[in-house]
């Protein structure tokens, strides 16, 4: 035991070492030569752990991100044996099958920017044509990351593994940029010159596709392989059963999505003494009023037999609400001539004829936005009615964009 765990300090020292030459610019191919003994049988679960001890001991999740680069360069021959594979219908083998399509995508993308050299927008409709259809499968591919960072990453964290998932995530963000820098220059075809439009295209085309061969095989070698060891079987069932309910890419082979067993689980519900359980996690009581009573809204609700049951205390509340309605007839708390409309509308809610009913008014110099919504179970049999009341007036008056906390 005292070997191995020697060997594993080694390891870690080498890696940091090897991060250390990098930054001062040593050629990765020496590198991997240098260190070959070291690394040699190296397992990703055993570099996913490196990285999270070097994170806690202090090392800036920049460098982390360089050594998730050294991996590709350093360890790759390692990395090849290590062979993780996963039955049709597992989640792994989902986001992997989507991997291949991607990369593919991504090559098609540059061979047809290279078709596109010496030629005009005259005679280039075909190959506009095929980037469309490229470019639609990168705006759908925003599912896979989803998923990822939604589902598969919490349950990695889960089981402690954290700044791999942290830095795959950041990867995911730059990818974004490059696909949007993408967008950008095909939606602007129509304004510049085709020599212009062709070349800025040609280097996005490289940025992406290098980009997403570097992503994927960190994530196929290093990611998936960790996933797999940590993760059990009953949770994969839940990681599939939250993959199906985001959905998928349109492009993602129904060949890949085969059921992996009936009753698949629904996630595990935390149940602790004094907290509510829920379909999709808990809370106390203290909690729930606290959620409730910070919404920027007011919230009246009123159950299938016209009761009024719950209103939150918001801060600025809009219109009176007092505890004394608690158990009173809706009908009891609206004036005689609106009555006749209270009725339509749950009568309409009821039958099942809508879902919601809206209203907005002018009241004390403010512009106040009323929307009412029927509550049903999953059977879609009716539990009652929710009253959202909400002040909109500044709302309104928002232009522009804020990305900034300012005061």
């Amino acid at each position: 035991m005292s070997e191995m765990f020697g060997k594993r300090v080694d390891r870690k020292e080498v890696i940091k070492g090897v991060i250390r030459k990098l930054h001062q610019g040593v050629n990765p191919e020496k590198v991997k030569e240098e260190f070959k003994e070291v690394i040699e049988g190296i397992m990703p679960t055993e570099i996913a752990q490196i990285e999270e001890e070097l994170i806690k001991e202090g090392m800036a999740r920049e460098e982390i991100q360089k050594l998730c680069d050294v991996h590709l360069a350093v360890f790759r021959e390692s990395l090849e044996k290590e062979r993780s594979l996963a039955p049709a219908g597992h989640p792994i083998h989902i986001l992997m099958e989507e991997h291949k399509i991607m990369l593919e995508d991504a090559n098609q993308l540059k061979s047809t920017v290279k078709e596109m050299e010496g030629k005009d927008f005259s005679s280039t409709g075909d190959l506009i044509e095929k980037l469309t259809h490229l470019i639609g499968h990168f705006k759908e591919s925003e599912s896979h990351y989803l998923r990822e960072e939604n589902v598969l990453f919490p349950y990695l964290e889960k089981h402690g593994i954290t700044q791999p998932p942290a830095i795959m995530w950041s990867e995911h963000n730059r990818i974004r940029e490059i696909k949007k820098n993408l967008y950008e220059i095909f939606g602007m075809r129509d304004s510049v010159s085709f020599q212009d439009f062709s070349k800025r295209l040609e280097e996005v085309a490289l940025s992406l596709a290098d980009m997403l061969s570097n992503h994927f095989y960190k994530e196929n070698k290093i990611l998936f392989p960790t996933a797999l060891q940590v993760i059990d079987q009953n949770e994969w069932k839940s990681i599939r059963n939250q993959f199906d309910e985001l959905g998928y890419c349109s492009f993602t082979p129904e060949s890949a999505k085969i059921k992996i067993g009936e009753g698949v689980e629904k996630v595990s519900r935390i149940e602790l003494e004094g907290m509510v359980p829920l379909e999709t996690g808990s809370l106390s009581k203290e909690e729930i009023e606290g959620i409730f009573d910070s919404l920027p809204v007011d919230i009246t609700f009123v159950d299938k037999d016209d009761t009024v049951r719950y209103f939150s205390q918001s801060k600025e509340r809009i219109f009176v609400r007092t505890k004394a309605v608690i158990g009173r007839k809706v009908q009891q708390c609206h004036p005689q001539k609106s009555i006749h409309v209270v009725n339509q509308i749950l009568e309409d809610f009821r039958s099942g004829k809508r879902d919601v009913a809206e209203f907005w008014i002018n009241f004390e110099g403010r512009f106040i936005y009323i929307r009412y919504f029927a509550v049903r179970d999953k059977s879609g049999n009716y539990l009652g009615c929710v009253e959202v009341t909400q002040d909109i007036t500044n709302i309104k008056k928002i232009e522009g964009e804020k990305r900034l906390l300012e005061s």
